[in-house]
This record gives structure tokens, sequence and C-alpha cells, in this order.
């Protein structure tokens, strides 16, 4: 390794920490990048080793195995900074920022477009590969441009037609391009109270209608257009339902909990369980939001 390689590149991390669930095992390799020369150099080192590339961003939507992850792990939780330009509404991100964050730094500034994230846990960077949303709006809607890092090293910005955006996915995941930033297009013109109101009314309704006392992964599964999962899974009278210290929320039945010590593998069988049920009942079946990596 190089010296800076070798400062950032450390060997069996635990992940637990750095997800939502608290569950999971160890990177067999980890780097947490908190600018352009760090990353490069986790970039030379990776492409100098023959092993798997996983990207990991505030964890918040991740199911990550007991068994860990082989090969590098690159977080961009410490990747940090962001600009509002207020008379055009512009913003620009770098990929470890909150998205909630963002959410009520432009709500104070008076711009609208970000306020169905206030409640939402993960990163710019996240939500650009999942197309993250909430209150019928989403990231793709104010998206207008991404840079991409290619696993070859390659630098490219593309638009959400490139990305091929849908409902909660983007043709960015299952891959190893790894989202540096993004420009999103806000609308100014509004007065800080008008955005500060809608904000905090999204999140009262996010924090009423969602458990947030217990660590999640938030939803767990797509919504099946036009059916909601949740209705769906409270139907079967499974809230409550528990495969060792998981639990389907009382609060909301798309909601799978850890009640303090479930395995990634509780959590798991859960919502395999919950899949099964739904689909023997309803012939509905249901996909996952939640990304799973690692064996199971």
């Amino acid at each position: 390794m190089s010296s800076l390689s070798d400062r950032l590149i450390q060997s069996h991390i635990s992940l637990a920490p750095q997800t939502s669930y608290r569950v999971g095992g160890e990177a067999q390799w980890y780097a947490a990048p908190r600018n352009w020369e760090h990353l490069e150099a986790c970039f030379d080192w990776y492409q100098s080793q023959d092993i798997p590339l996983t990207l990991l961003g505030a964890g918040s939507n991740l199911l990550i195995s007991d068994r860990g992850i082989p090969g590098l792990v690159i977080s961009t939780r410490y990747f940090r900074s962001y600009e509002f330009e207020e008379e055009t509404g512009l913003l620009t991100a770098n990929a470890g920022e909150p998205i909630a964050k963002l959410a009520w730094k432009a709500a104070k500034r008076g711009l609208k477009g970000l306020e169905w994230a206030v409640g939402i846990p993960g990163t710019v960077g996240g939500a650009v590969v999942m197309n993250a949303g909430a209150h019928q709006q989403c990231l793709g809607d104010i998206l207008v441009t991404a840079t991409v890092l290619l696993p070859d090293g390659t630098v490219k910005e593309v638009s959400p037609q490139e990305l091929e955006y849908s409902y909660r996915t983007s043709n960015l995941q299952g891959t190893n391009k790894f989202v540096i930033r993004a420009v999103m297009q806000l609308q100014p013109g509004f007065t800080k109270t008008e955005m500060m109101d809608l904000s905090s009314a999204n999140w009262t309704q996010r924090k009423n209608s969602q458990p947030y006392h217990l660590p999640s992964c938030g939803s767990v599964f797509r919504n099946p257009q036009p059916l909601a999962a949740g209705w769906l899974i409270e139907q079967l009278g499974l809230k409550g339902h528990k495969i060792g210290d998981a639990e389907i929320a009382h609060r909301h039945a798309n909601f799978i909990l850890n009640c303090g010590n479930a395995t990634a593998n509780d959590i798991f069988q859960l919502i395999r369980y919950v899949q099964e049920k739904v689909e023997y009942h309803w012939s509905v079946a249901l996909e996952p939001e939640v990304k799973l990596v690692g064996e199971f």
C-alpha cells in the first residue's frame, strides 16, 4: 500500500454501528474517504487488488449479512460539502451529505423542492442511487446531474434520464458506480416561514405514522402500486410478529424493527416470512426496498 492508502484502509471493521439496523458482520477491508484525494487513493488500491468493491452511504437502507462483506467497503459518510445558489435555487452536494439536513437548510432559505426529505435518514449518494422519495415526490424530480465515479476510475456526469429512474430505483443499483456529488434544482421565491411550515408538517406526519424509537431501515418493501405494502401486511394480522429479536412494527407494518439483539438473519427470515404470507394470501410478490448485502 502507499502511505496514504495505508492510513485510509483498515481491515476487519465491524459494519453494524454504521447501519441504521445496527446489525451485520465485518468488512474485510474498509475506508471512509473525506475528500477527492482520499477517494482516488482508495480506488487506486482497489484496482491493484483482485477483490470485490462495495459502496456504503449512511447505511440507512441496508441489511448487511452477519457474515460481513468480503473485499473493500468504501463509505461516503465523511465525503461531505454543499453549496446553495439562493438566487437560482441550485444545490450542489457531495454524496455523504445527509439528505434530511439539506432539506431543512433549503427550507430556511425559502427554497422549495426538498421538503419531502426532512425525515429521510440517508445521504445524497444513497438518495441518487435509489431515487429516494416521500409525499409523492422524489429525488428524480429535482436532480439536474449526478457525478459518478466508474470502477475503472473514469468520472462521468449523468442525467436523470441516463439513470433510468423509476419508483425507488435507478440503473446504479447493483453496480460499482460511485456517486460523488449531485446537482439539484430547487425553486426560489418562497419565504422561510412557508417552507419551514411545510417541512415541519411533513416531519410531523412521518414521526406520527412511523416508528422511530428502535433501529430499522425505514420501509422494508416497495409499494406494489397502486397498493400499499404496509396495508397488505397489516390485513394479515402480522403486526407484532417476531423472529428472534426482529419484529414487524405495531405502528407501521412495512417496518421491521431491531428490538435489541436481532441478527441480520432474524430480519432476513422475517422479510421472507412476510413475502410468503403476502404472496399466498394476496397473490402479490413484495419486492424489498431494503438492499441485502452479503450472503444470507
